[in-house]
């Protein structure tokens, strides 16, 4: 059982930064892709970014591209999500979600493990 945990979120205004992270509990960490999802309430699960299991390959939602960066250190085996200019219309729950192979992907059906969500609020 693989327990992802994460930290980060909170209360910020718009045009500011927030850093979310996610720790893996489990070693295999390194040899699977990670990615990040945000939901609001009655909403379905938005895909945010992606980034592979070596790091050498990342996606990104259109609405984020350009403002958030992915990225990960297999060391710590932790994932990151920098979120730069953010807007209120990024308020949401975010989650992170461990895949099922190496690669990124978009489809949440491609993940099997979830961390706990923690929220992101942009005031105006």
């Amino acid at each position: 059982q693989v327990q992802l945990v994460q930290s980060g979120g909170g209360l910020v205004q718009a045009g500011g930064s927030l850093r979310l992270s996610c720790a893996a509990s489990d070693r295999t960490f390194s040899s699977f892709g990670m990615g990040w999802f945000r939901q609001a309430p009655g909403k379905k699960r938005e895909f945010v970014a992606a980034i592979n299991w070596s790091g050498s390959n990342t996606d990104y939602a259109d609405s984020v591209k350009g403002r958030f960066t992915i990225s990960r250190d297999n060391a710590e085996n932790t994932v990151y999500l920098q979120m730069n200019s953010l807007q209120p219309e990024d308020t949401d729950v975010y989650y992170c979600a461990k895949t099922r192979t190496p690669i990124a992907t978009r489809e949440a059906y491609g993940y099997d493990y979830w961390g706990q969500g923690t929220q992101v609020t942009v005031s105006s």
